[in-house]
C-alpha cells in the first residue's frame, strides 16, 4: 500500500485502500444480520421445544382410558424411534447433497462403517433413553402431567451433579442457585402426599412411585451424560449420522422389547391353558 492506495502484485492496478473504520462498520453490519437471524432461529427453537415438550405429558395423560393405556408404550415408542430414523436419512441425504468437493463422502459404505465402528458407544444412551421413554407412560400412572413434569426437572440437577463428577464441568454461582430453587419448587410440589391403599402395576402408590422416581430421574440424566461424552468423542462423523445411529440402536431395543414381551404374554396364555387342560 502507498499513499492510502493497493496495488495489485500481478497487474499492477491501483485501487483506493478503504480505511480500517469501514471495515470494521461493514463487519458489524454482517455480523448484526447474522446475529439477528440467529437469534431468532434460537428463539423459535426453544419455545417450539417448549411447546412441544409440555404436551407431551398432556397427550399422554389424555390418551388414558380408565386409569390404563389400551395400547402398548412399547409399541409406540418403537414407532417413534422408526419415524426419527427417517427423519435422520432424510437431514443425511440433504447434507451429502451439499457437501463440499473434496469432502468425503457420507454415503459411502466405508464412512458408514467407520462411523458405526467409531460410534458403537451410543447404544448405550440409546439402551437408557428406551427405559427413560416407557417410564414416562408409567409415570403418568401415578401422577398427573403437571407433577410429571415438574419431576422430570429434576433431571436438570442431577445431570449438573454428574457433569462435575464425571466430566468436571464447570457451573456458576448463579446456575448453582438456580438449581437449588429448582430443587426447592420441586419439593413444595410434593408436599401433597399421594392417596392410600391404591395400586398401580401390581403396587402400591407410594412405593411404585419412589421406585419409578428414581429411575425416572436417574436413567435419564446418565443417559445424557454419556451422549455428550460419546457424541463429542467423534468430532469428525456427521451429527445426522451419529443421530442416525443413536435412533437406529433405539429402534432395536424397543423392537427386542416388543418380541420380549410376547414371549412373556405367550408363556403365560401357555401356562394358563395348560393348567385349565
Amino acid at each position: 500500500m502507498k499513499n492510502g492506495m493497493l496495488e495489485c502484485s500481478v497487474c499492477h492496478s491501483k485501487l483506493v485502500s478503504p480505511s480500517s473504520r469501514t471495515v470494521s462498520k461493514a463487519y458489524d453490519q454482517h455480523k448484526s444480520r447474522i446475529s439477528s437471524k440467529q437469534r431468532a432461529l434460537n428463539f423459535f427453537l426453544v419455545v417450539g421445544d417448549c411447546i412441544l415438550v409440555g404436551l407431551q405429558p398432556v397427550l399422554v395423560y389424555m390418551s388414558k382410558v380408565d386409569g390404563g393405556f389400551k395400547f402398548s408404550p412399547i409399541s409406540v415408542n418403537f414407532l417413534t424411534e422408526g419415524a426419527k430414523v427417517l427423519f435422520a436419512i432424510v437431514m443425511l441425504l440433504f447434507q451429502a447433497r451439499h457437501q463440499k468437493i473434496g469432502e468425503k463422502p457420507l454415503l459411502s459404505v466405508s464412512t458408514f462403517v467407520q462411523a458405526a465402528h467409531n460410534n458403537a458407544l451410543l447404544a448405550v444412551p440409546a439402551f437408557l433413553y428406551a427405559i427413560n421413554n416407557y417410564l414416562k407412560f408409567i409415570m403418568q400412572l401415578y401422577f398427573n402431567p403437571a407433577t410429571v413434569k415438574m419431576l422430570s426437572n429434576l433431571k436438570v440437577l442431577v445431570i449438573a451433579v454428574l457433569l462435575k463428577l464425571i466430566m468436571r464441568r464447570r457451573f456458576s454461582v448463579i446456575q448453582w442457585e438456580a438449581l437449588a430453587l429448582l430443587l426447592i419448587g420441586i419439593s413444595v410440589n410434593q408436599l401433597r402426599s399421594l392417596p392410600e391403599g391404591t395400586t398401580a402395576m401390581g403396587l402400591p402408590v407410594a412405593t411404585g412411585a419412589y421406585i419409578y422416581t428414581l429411575i425416572f430421574v436417574t436413567v435419564p440424566s446418565l443417559a445424557s451424560v454419556y451422549n455428550e461424552y460419546a457424541l463429542k468423542s467423534q468430532y469428525d462423523t456427521s451429527i445426522y449420522l451419529q443421530n442416525l445411529f443413536l435412533y437406529g440402536y433405539g429402534a432395536i431395543f424397543n423392537f427386542l422389547a416388543i418380541l420380549l414381551t410376547a414371549i412373556v404374554k405367550g408363556m403365560k396364555v401357555y401356562s394358563v391353558t395348560y393348567l385349565i387342560t
